[in-house]
């Protein structure tokens, strides 16, 4: 199977299944004997599809006699695929992603459907490839960051138009790959040294935290002897504010797959404890395997539901709430997330509540509450917090990382892509009162 008709028969899939994408891809990938080059470009124009849904679609429904609900499903993703060639993909001359597209309706046994493809996509070029944009501000925007209109609406009347067209903008933009040395197995002369053959740069403000500009990180040697893991600067920025020291019990209450668990280890010097817990099994797996592989032994990981209390486990100097949310901030590394309806978060605040409330028992008197998100929705992180300190006059709200100044004096901080390229997320740093606090 050819890469062009790969992806069409993967976003057929996506579709039908709801699957993620990026498990699907991998899976389809795993099993094609596609040369290297034509694997790069099948995940550039897969993933590129479903960044740019709403576009395509803007323009399929112009140049289309029939409604985008009426078309065939995989007629309609021929279609996306060579709208994207000629939109976004440079390297592709425009007479190729037609000619393409046209040949997949033989392949997919769409004949029928060959004069068509060729008319929408021939149809754009005459018009020099202009996307049809709405004369509303909102639905214009919609259409020129594919994002689904309330997401819009919603983000820019919280953070403005600026902030929210900045943000969308960077969520059409490659994710950087970050990286953290382990301290725990490598000092930063040998863990540098193991990465002579590569692009990888110093972070500006985060210790131990480097920027990979190529190679693939499983195949890095270094991966294999456990000397880094993979981890966005924000979720590092999160560890960071949480402050674990040597020798101190530690929760992390929604843990895997394990990241923050890893950074927090690192920097208690792998000593103390650790308790890494995951609702489903599976995923407690992964943070066993990835504590395995780091040779970090003060973890221990089980399955357990954080909105339940358990009394046989001990009190904690410090518990890190990293609650399920919308991942709103990480749509740029999870595309299909921007296309989730409003809706569709409605039940998270209370859920994130309950949790936050849950992890709160386990705090001792003088301990730390460090509550994080990946979403940029003030009504899972302000709100929520506010909610809970109402409630909990035991907690304060403390700056998150006061030695670093500017924002991170502030005791709730959303992060956004202009500062440090991170995801978009939120922590807040809460302190248990105790006795003798004035």
């Amino acid at each position: 199977m050819q890469a062009r008709q790969l992806v069409v028969s993967l976003l057929d899939q996506l579709e039908k299944s709801n699957s993620y994408s990026n498990i699907a891809l991998d899976h389809m990938l795993e099993k094609t004997e596609l040369s290297t080059q034509d694997k790069k470009f099948c995940s550039a124009l897969f993933y590129g599809v479903i960044e740019r849904k709403l576009t395509l679609d803007a323009v399929i429904s112009k140049y289309s006699k029939k409604p985008l609900s009426k078309l065939d499903c995989t007629i309609c993703n021929i279609l996306r695929t060579g709208l994207y060639q000629i939109l976004y993909m440079s390297q592709v001359p425009s007479s190729a992603a037609v000619n393409e597209s046209v040949k997949l309706t033989k392949k997919f046994r769409k004949t029928s459907a060959s004069g068509f493809v060729n008319a929408v996509l021939r149809g754009f070029l005459r018009d020099d490839c202009k996307i049809p944009l709405p004369k509303n501000e909102m639905e214009a925007l919609s259409i020129k960051y594919s994002v689904p209109v309330w997401l819009v609406t919603q983000t820019s009347e919280i953070y403005g138009m600026e902030k929210a067209e900045s943000f969308f903008e960077n969520a059409l933009l490659p994710p950087p790959i970050t990286i953290r040395r382990n301290s725990v197995l490598s000092s930063e002369d040998e863990f540098l040294n193991e990465f002579k053959d590569y692009d990888i740069e110093k972070h500006s403000v985060l210790p131990d935290a480097y920027i990979l500009k190529s190679g693939n990180v499983k195949k890095i040697s270094a991966f294999e002897k456990g000397l880094f893991h993979v981890q966005d600067v924000a979720s590092q920025f999160c560890c960071m504010a949480l402050d674990a020291k040597p020798d101190e019990i530690i929760f992390d209450v929604c843990s895997a797959p394990g990241g923050k668990t890893f950074t927090i280890s690192e920097y208690m010097n792998n000593t103390g404890k650790i308790y890494a817990f995951d609702l489903q099994n599976n995923r407690v797996s992964l943070i066993k395997q990835g504590a395995e592989r780091l040779k970090l032994t003060n973890i221990i990981a089980n399955q357990g539901d954080a909105s339940v209390y358990n009394s046989d486990l001990p009190k904690a100097d410090r518990v890190l709430c990293d609650v399920p949310c919308s991942g709103l901030g990480v749509i740029r590394r999870k595309p299909e997330i921007r296309y989730k309806t409003k809706e569709s978060f409605n039940d998270l605040p209370d859920l994130q509540f309950k949790i936050l409330e849950n992890a709160s028992q386990y705090v001792k008197d003088g301990g730390t509450l460090v509550y994080s998100t990946c979403t940029i929705s003030k009504y899972e992180n302000e709100n929520v917090v506010e909610r809970f300190l109402k409630n909990h006059k035991e907690f304060i709200l403390v700056p998150v990382i006061p030695e670093l100044g500017g924002i991170f004096n502030e005791s709730m901080v959303t992060l956004f892509p202009d500062y440090c390229n991170s995801d978009g997320f939120f922590f807040a740093k809460l302190y248990k009162i105790k006795e003798g606090d004035v």
